[in-house]
């Protein structure tokens, strides 16, 4: 049983960072991508970021772009989250998740929440 557990979020202050991890753990699977998603009250979860586990490359939503960075970190199996520059827009319960399949993100974590104040 494979699972991803994400930590690093809490309260800060508009301007702060914070960085977020997802480590997975369990019995080794493979996937094509590892991503971050948010949702925040009453609105739609929305992909963040994603990473590419065999080159690297990535891919971030324009709200985040040139504020936050995805990196990998493959021995210690566990993606990150950079986030810098935070602002209040950008709070919400922060999701790690897994594209085991081509187009389908189908591996979650529980979540870890950010709240980001004025």
């Amino acid at each position: 049983q494979v699972q991803l557990v994400e930590s690093g979020g809490g309260l800060v202050q508009a301007g702060d960072s914070l960085r977020l991890s997802c480590a997975a753990s369990g019995r080794t699977f493979s996937t094509y991508f590892m991503g971050w998603f948010r949702q925040a009250p009453g609105k739609e979860r929305e992909l963040v970021a994603r990473i590419s586990w065999s080159d690297g490359s990535y891919y971030y939503s324009d709200t985040v772009k040139g504020r936050f960075t995805i990196s990998r970190d493959n021995a210690k199996n566990t993606v990150y989250l950079q986030m810098n520059s935070l602002k209040p827009e950008d709070t919400a319960v922060y999701y790690c998740a897994a594209q085991i399949r081509v187009g389908v993100w189908s591996l979650w974590g529980q979540g870890t929440q950010v709240t980001v104040s004025s």
